[in-house]
């Protein structure tokens, strides 16, 4: 990597510290307070978030047909149909199959991000997308271990129930290499470093607006239920 990609992630991770919060979803995960309809929300919001960045990474591979920026792109829209055949083995684990997740009414703010990365694939640069992907990987990554982590550990799921997780949860360094060749590439070629690093910081923010969208609907149940018990008392 050298020292222009390096810098630029760096600028872009320290953007995306600013804006840092827990997680709450997955800190209710790890503590086993996220009902089981919660869970089969985050299966119908992640079935139709993860058929849309298949999408957009067709999009970016038929805008950016040449390697590198075509094949990342390419793999990345490959990796998202794996990803979706993988999340139906979560849903099974939780009695819903294909037809319920597309069935399933989401959350608007937890599509978001997904809404986000269409745009950017409609009118962004090759250089936006890639050095998201190499700002974001290893925090998402986490979390994504973690949500797997916490299925297994306190819902009792089997690694092939959380096979979906697990695959976001490791970025393949060749892909991470493809990323950082795409961007030396774009940058060279006239793209906008400070748009990229503006790009960074959106899709971290939108990620975590989606798992605070999931988190949202618990924490107002938990508040409903106090005051109710509350009441009941007086």
């Amino acid at each position: 990597m050298d020292d222009e990609t390096g810098a630029l992630i760096a600028a872009a991770r320290q953007r995306m510290s600013k804006q840092w919060v827990p997680n709450r979803f997955i800190g209710l995960l790890e503590t086993r307070e996220v009902p089981k309809g919660h869970l089969r929300a985050l299966a119908g919001e992640l079935h139709r978030l993860v058929g849309s960045d298949r999408r957009s990474f067709a999009l970016l591979a038929s805008r950016f047909p040449s390697a590198p920026a075509g094949d990342l792109f390419l793999t990345m829209a490959q990796g998202e149909s794996q990803a979706l055949s993988l999340l139906l083995d979560f849903a099974s684990a939780l009695g819903m199959d294909e037809a319920d997740l597309t069935a399933y009414e989401p959350r608007p703010l937890a599509q978001a991000y997904p809404a986000y990365l269409t745009q950017t694939a409609l009118h962004g640069t090759r250089s936006d997308i890639a050095l998201a992907l190499l700002a974001n990987a290893a925090e998402s990554g986490d979390q994504y271990t973690r949500v797997a982590d916490a299925l297994c550990k306190q819902y009792g799921l089997d690694e092939q129930a959380v096979a979906h997780f697990r695959f976001f949860a490791d970025t393949p360094q060749e892909l991470l290499d493809q990323a950082a060749e795409t961007l030396r590439t774009g940058l060279a070629e006239g793209d906008d470093s400070g748009q990229a690093v503006r790009t960074a910081r959106m899709v971290h923010a939108y990620e975590l607006a989606f798992w605070r969208a999931l988190s949202e609907d618990i924490v107002r149940g938990r508040a409903s239920a106090d005051h109710t018990r509350t009441a009941k008392g007086q």
